[in-house]
């Protein structure tokens, strides 16, 4: 069994046997749920030992599992009239402050009113990289985190820009706060993260996961939570919100993690959670000159911050993250 180009080909060779099934296995490895596994194990997309077995059947020490995953049906992705708010654009590149509750990219269910839908219905190029479906994209941000997302308008943009996210030389910094308090005024939380075994909707702390780094700095800390400055290292799905759950300290406004609870005690609306991507640092890939960019906190977790701080005097400061600081930051936090 071969893989076209626009396949996923996942191979792995068993260390020990352990009494898993295929469809867990699979499920596990390629991050889909154990249902999309047992259909491409019915569908002949996974082999062991270059045989085709059953979902129930479990693999022994030293065999090797193939898994090809065909590539989505895909449909056409249309332009859409949708305000953005650009902080940043020249013939290379723009930086957007999404808002809150808009997906970033078309999907299965989503198939309109994204960030990429408004995107190209504002014309102009997009970088092929990313496919049909993520022209230009350099990262994303979840629906309910606001923020900024970096684009790329051609494809040598896209490469350079990709290639320093993957070492680390674009440096994204959050603003979030958290239930409860952090033991000191700094933490870095090291651990990996995959697909939530038990929930392939979340994510989870797993031993065998990809290696994940966040280092939350304490800039206020108020009653029942602190205000934090997240810096990523990496950039895992959910990152932040996972780390501060399994430390457990939830994002306040966070029901998929455990920090749903009070929320309308600050003013959020459902599944608004207080993560907003507020500084945005990366070299230019045509001049190479720096370029920071800053996204003051939306109306909405402005007014939540006054309330959680129980200063209203907060809620008309024009820059509540300039007043704590959260811009005065040494390289490595």
């Amino acid at each position: 069994m071969t893989a076209s180009r626009d396949e996923t080909r996942i191979e792995s060779v068993l260390e020990a046997d352990s009494a898993v099934r295929l469809d867990s296995f699979v499920a596990e490895r390629a991050s889909i749920s154990r249902t999309q596994a047992a259909t491409l194990i019915a569908t002949g997309h996974v082999t062991v030992d270059g045989k085709r077995e059953k979902a129930a059947y479990k693999p022994e020490a030293g065999q090797r599992v193939v898994v090809v995953i065909p590539p989505p049906v895909g449909r056409d992705v249309v332009g859409e009239a949708i305000d953005l708010d650009v902080v940043f654009e020249d013939d290379d590149l723009l930086v957007v402050d999404k808002p809150a509750g808009m997906v970033v990219h078309p999907a299965p269910g989503n198939w309109s009113g994204t960030l990429v839908n408004a995107l190209i219905g504002r014309g102009g190029e997009l970088a092929a990289g990313g496919g049909d479906e993520r022209p230009g994209l350099i990262h994303r941000l979840d629906k309910d985190t606001s923020g900024l997302l970096l684009v790329a308008k051609n494809d040598r943009a896209h490469r350079i820009l990709s290639a320093a996210l993957a070492e680390r030389r674009v440096v994204r910094r959050y603003a979030v706060v958290c239930w409860g308090h952090l033991e000191g005024e700094s933490l870095t939380v090291d651990r990996p993260l995959a697909r939530d075994p038990n929930d392939r909707q979340r994510m989870a702390v797993v031993p065998r996961g990809k290696p994940a780094r966040t280092t939350f700095t304490r800039l206020a800390r108020f009653d029942s939570g602190d205000l934090l400055r997240a810096h990523l290292h990496t950039g895992r799905t959910h990152q932040i919100r996972v780390h501060l759950n399994a430390v457990g300290h939830p994002v306040l406004g966070d029901d998929t993690y455990g920090g749903g609870g009070g929320r309308r005690l600050v003013g959020l609306q459902p599944r608004r959670h207080f993560l907003h991507a507020a500084w945005l640092r990366f070299r230019h890939p045509s001049t190479g000159t720096a370029v920071d960019l800053r996204a003051p906190l939306p109306a909405d977790l402005h007014a939540a911050l006054a309330k959680i701080a129980g200063d209203p005097s907060l809620a008309t400061d024009p820059d509540p993250l300039t007043t704590f600081a959260f811009y005065d930051v040494k390289d490595d936090e």
